[in-house]
């Protein structure tokens, strides 16, 4: 075998880690994206951009930092945006797309914000992301009244996966639903369409309101929920990552594919554990391999992401609603841990989960950022108080 090609373990690593992030989550994504008004082939060039953008700023970033920089899709942004943006027209969700990659670029391009936002309360970040997780897993339950076998599979499988094989729980949920789905014939007709990958540009259209109800939210759980554990997890495999020019290359990855459809593109945390530990490659110095083959199996989705997309749109919404809800259970487990981590601001922490998780919309404004408004008030008065 030639000594320059990469040893095997650095394949697989790759392909498991992309496999578990488009497989476990792509039906949040999907979901969200028809609900914001999109049509199939808009759905369907938003995750080919998605992919594209993941695909190659991971492998520019790997080549040029000598790490394994591992991106991902922002899981807790597209729940976001599927609870919070029901009335949106598509042209505004673009111009929050581009607000909250705007966000992000001035993150990484002032270091003094930069530092900021490692400051930033976690607990109350988390509880807003708590909040807004919630419903979707609540409605998996309600569906158990509507299809007992499909939500008791779904849930059997999950923790008994989580118990041997956690990694892979998520995919083997979505394999179970998508089985049980065709064997009961409940698949509808998979809409005509390109085979191949296109996008589809849209004129943006910036709404103030959208933009202060679910940008500012977006980029906060992406940066947070994403982007902050992503540094986490290269620095705990003993790399020095310089913050500020990570956070840029995915603002600025993030801007670029935003016309496009794509929410936000970030560093990803749990399956860049994957790719980064000794399994995955054994030379720590070799091992941003790892992160170039990882986005090159992203580039390859992106070439069929359209056929795809049109498989999970001919899902029946209970199945896509049931997978959401499973698929999110880890994300809720890892926001209220913590949210209660810091026992000292625990009281606003649970003011914002319930805040956000109530659905409370006023003056146009949504939960999300009622909720973080909610959360800042309290740690605001307590802090205060104390002096």
């Amino acid at each position: 075998m030639n000594s320059k090609m990469p040893p095997i373990p650095s394949w697989t690593s790759a392909l498991v880690a992309v496999l578990i992030g488009f497989g476990g989550t792509v039906a949040l994504v999907v979901q969200a994206m028809r609900t914001l008004g999109a049509s199939v082939e808009q759905t369907g060039s938003a995750v080919t951009a998605l992919c594209l953008a993941m695909g190659v700023t991971g492998i520019v970033a790997s080549m040029r930092t000598r790490m394994p920089v591992v991106l991902a899709w922002s899981t807790p942004g597209a729940a976001l945006l599927g609870a919070s943006t029901a009335g949106l027209s598509w042209p505004v969700a673009i111009g929050v797309f581009i607000a909250a990659a705007s966000m992000m670029i001035l993150v990484g391009l002032i270091p003094v914000l930069g530092r900021l936002a490692e400051r930033m309360p976690s607990g109350i970040a988390s509880a807003m992301l708590a909040g807004v997780l919630l419903p979707f897993s609540l409605e998996l339950f309600r569906l158990g009244a509507v299809d007992p076998l499909l939500v008791g599979l779904l849930v059997v499988v999950y923790v008994a996966a989580r118990q041997r094989v956690p990694l892979y729980a998520l995919l083997l949920v979505l394999t179970s639903g998508m089985l049980l789905t065709l064997v009961r014939g409940d698949i509808a007709d998979v809409p005509a369409g390109a085979t191949f990958g296109a996008l589809l540009p849209v004129m943006p259209v910036f709404d103030l309101r959208a933009i202060v109800s679910v940008g500012v939210p977006l980029f906060l759980v992406t940066l947070v929920s994403q982007n902050l554990p992503g540094l986490v997890v290269l620095r705990s495999a003993g790399y020095q990552p310089q913050a500020g020019p990570l956070l840029l290359g995915t603002g600025f990855a993030s801007l670029l594919v935003a016309p496009f459809g794509a929410h936000a593109v970030n560093l990803a945390a749990i399956v860049a554990a994957l790719c980064t530990n000794k399994d995955a490659h054994p030379d720590h110095n070799k091992r941003w391999v790892v992160g170039v083959l990882y986005g090159t199996f992203y580039l390859v989705l992106a070439l069929f992401s359209p056929v795809l997309v049109r498989v999970f749109v001919a899902l029946p919404h209970s199945t896509i609603a049931a997978l959401t809800g499973v698929a999110l259970i880890p994300s809720i487990i890892g926001a209220i841990e913590q949210m209660l981590g810091d026992v000292e601001a625990r009281d606003p922490a649970i003011i914002t989960f319930l805040a956000t998780a109530s659905g409370l919309a006023l003056f146009g404004l949504g939960a999300a950022l009622w909720g973080l408004t909610a959360g800042f008030v309290a740690l605001g008065i307590k802090t205060l108080l104390r002096r």
